[in-house]
């Protein structure tokens, strides 16, 4: 994408005010000190760092904090129990500049054979060497468990937020992603990393193709039929088969390990009490789930009113912004493989427009698209969808 060079002087303008009070002249003759997290104190640092970073940045929008304490959490968290994990946090004249995640996901690198470390989580103020010391750190670590590449930003899984945004940083986040600023990827690239895979986002207006009503009205005359709810508690029963549809769909595509129960049980927990019933469509043939679409309402203005905190009155802010919002963010989809290239995401897509139309929004965010993913970029396209994001995970070989 091209930005105006207006617009892109606004973004780093209002990026620099932000950072103020954590870069100064005299820190660049301190230097930086690396440490593991240990303890909750420490971790509670690590956890509310982002928000110290990212205070006044008009367009990030903090987590929901109690997911994050959970995230955290290698009693509450399953992924702990197939995953090797480190934190650090980096310091200078003792006060936190910056932090970040390692993994070693066991289970991905046996079914892929691989030897591959991953970093998440990476915040660092604007100073080249508190980011390196942190991406050092992290390298050494992975080293000594015997990996020979690290990859990232990537979670336990894709369901968590992966790849840092390269273009469209003036647009609006979304839930699940990264909103970095815009060092950090040059940052990444001075220390040696390149680029792993790129993930494009398409904007897409509210409107309903014509040939996308014929293909919904031949399929649904073909034995399928399209599950719409009213209520919340219509999708409990849709939760367990709609996850597990997503472990027997998503097998080639980059990034994803198969959830087990207690991921599922997570996800669904998570966004349970946020999802908004209206927009997740379930499509079954001979009583069989055999494709699903969620998405909701974006909440990244009312996660900024709350600062991530439901209690005591942001949950109340993140209700308002579901009534305000005139932008649907498109979250999970799968199609069994096979009834895929059928016309089912025709048929779901379909119905999500209606729905989104009908509750005034003008337009949705398509979330991660792998740049290699041609047939689903086309249909992004056919619906009118013109990239607006691109996200990067990067890569670099361990010596």
């Amino acid at each position: 994408m091209q930005n105006s060079n207006s617009t892109k002087a606004a973004v780093s303008q209002n990026m620099q005010e932000d950072r103020k009070g954590y870069d100064h002249p005299e820190n660049s003759r301190i230097s930086v000190e690396i440490k593991k997290v240990e303890g909750k104190k420490m971790l509670k640092k690590f956890i509310y760092l982002p928000e110290k970073l990212h205070a006044n940045h008009k367009t990030w929008a903090p987590p929901l904090y109690m997911d994050e304490w959970k995230f955290f959490n290698e009693k509450k968290n399953p992924s702990y129990k197939y995953s090797d994990v480190i934190l650090y946090m980096a310091y200078l004249n003792n006060k936190p500049v910056g932090r970040i995640m390692g993994i070693i996901n066991k289970r991905s690198n046996e079914l892929k054979n691989e030897r591959t470390a991953r970093f998440a989580h990476f915040e660092s103020t604007e100073d080249l060497k508190v980011a390196q010391a942190l991406l050092k750190a992290v390298e050494s670590w992975a080293a000594e468990k015997g990996m020979d590449k690290i990859v990232g930003p990537l979670g336990f899984t894709d369901q968590e937020p992966e790849g840092f945004l390269i273009d469209g940083f003036e647009h609006e986040t979304t839930i699940a992603t990264y909103y970095n600023f815009e060092y950090i990827p040059e940052f990444l690239e001075k220390t040696g990393y390149t680029k792993e895979v790129d993930y494009v986002v398409y904007k897409i207006p509210a409107e309903i193709p014509e040939i996308y009503n014929l293909i919904s009205k031949r399929l649904l005359n073909k034995d399928y039929k399209l599950i719409e709810f009213v209520k919340r508690k219509e999708i409990k029963p849709y939760i367990v088969p709609v996850l597990s549809l997503m472990n027997e769909s998503f097998t080639d595509i980059y990034g994803y390990t198969p959830l087990n129960v207690g991921e599922m049980q997570i996800l669904a927990k998570q966004y349970y009490y946020i999802i908004d019933q209206r927009f997740l469509k379930v499509v079954k043939k001979d009583d069989q789930v055999i494709a699903f679409i969620l998405a909701m309402p974006n909440i990244s203005e009312g996660l900024r009113k709350s600062g991530g905190r439901l209690l005591p009155f942001g949950i109340f802010h993140i209700l308002r912004s579901v009534k305000k919002s005139r932008q649907l963010d498109l979250l999970l989809g799968a199609i069994h493989p096979k009834y895929q290239k059928l016309g089912l995401d025709v048929l779901m897509g379909t119905a999500t427009i209606k729905t989104a139309i009908k509750n005034g929004f003008t337009s949705m965010d398509s979330h991660h698209e792998l740049e290699s993913n041609l047939k689903v970029r086309a249909e992004m396209e056919k619906a009118g969808g013109k990239v607006y994001k691109r996200y990067r995970i990067f890569q670099k070989k361990i010596d």
